[in-house]
């Protein structure tokens, strides 16, 4: 069994090396984000975190700030207006995503759980999946993370209403993907979840996940 304790002396000892090993990538970005965009550095949101509190989930700034007010609001889409340049840059290498070591340092997150949702979000999820989301502690990437790599593509081409397709098809598989981990948890399946992260960065048409996680649930032809 992967115990609580386990789990949370690899966050700890994986986010302090992670930022120790980064710090040289970390200092020229937030200078970058100094020079440029709206010159500011940190982003702040309010996430759902274990047992339904809420928490500031960290990013590097990638989007205006009066995003949230703007076009489709908490649904980032292809080629989004409200992203400026260097910004997409953070977000297709998900060098954006690495504030949050800080989060897990602080103990709101895990590196591998949950991806954290805003509430908005998470009330989307069906009953039963919130309810085994409320005992986890979100992560810094997961296998929604992995599966999901493209969320912003398959919203950008669905013509109708987004925030309902998100709804409709994106959240109960998102779910499925929760509640596969859930069921799979072990120090094994956390570890193949960090290598997996990195791994689809640079090869996102790999089908490295499903070979080695084969017991899946079935991915939706609406994703292909």
């Amino acid at each position: 069994m992967y115990r609580k304790f386990f789990k949370r002396l690899f966050d700890i000892v994986f986010s302090f090396l992670a930022i120790v090993v980064l710090s040289p990538l970390l200092v020229p970005v937030i200078i970058i984000l100094l020079l440029t965009g709206e010159h500011y550095v940190f982003y702040g949101q309010k996430r759902v975190g274990h047992r339904n509190r809420q928490f500031k989930i960290w990013k590097f700034a990638t989007m205006l700030k009066a995003s949230p007010s703007m076009g489709t609001g908490s649904l980032t889409v292809k080629n989004d207006p409200r992203v400026f340049p260097f910004g997409r840059f953070l977000r297709k290498t998900k060098i954006n995503e690495l504030p949050q070591l800080f989060n897990i340092l602080l103990g709101n997150m895990s590196i591998v759980g949950p991806r954290p949702q805003m509430e908005v979000d998470f009330l989307k999820f069906p009953d039963h999946v919130q309810a085994v989301i409320y005992n986890a502690v979100p992560g810094m990437t997961g296998i929604g993370s992995i599966i999901f790599r493209d969320e912003e593509k398959w919203i950008s081409a669905h013509k109708g209403d987004k925030h309902e397709y998100y709804r409709t098809h994106i959240a109960p598989y998102k779910g499925e993907l929760e509640l596969w981990y859930h069921q799979h948890i072990t120090f094994r399946t956390d570890f193949m979840l960090v290598f997996l992260t990195a791994w689809v960065i640079f090869f996102p048409k790999s089908g490295l996940v499903n070979k080695i996680f084969k017991s899946l649930p079935a991915r939706p032809d609406y994703l292909d």
